[in-house]
């Protein structure tokens, strides 16, 4: 098992880790229904499912 010969200190250990972030995700509105989502995935508006604009999976249980 690795053992370290000396100690890190923290402002070493912390320079390092400066360049792990969160990071926000892009996000898309769309033409045809005005919802905001993540670009290239389906999204719901309203129980019906679309992708790049266009009905995938129409709800017919509110008709």
């Amino acid at each position: 098992m690795a053992h370290p010969k000396r100690k890190i200190s923290k402002s070493r250990r912390d320079k390092r880790r400066t360049h792990y972030k969160a990071v926000a995700p892009t996000l898309t509105t769309c033409q045809t229904t005005g919802a905001v989502h993540l670009p290239h995935r389906a999204y719901t508006v309203d129980g019906n499912v679309y992708f790049n604009g266009k009905i995938l999976i129409e709800n017919t249980a509110a008709v």
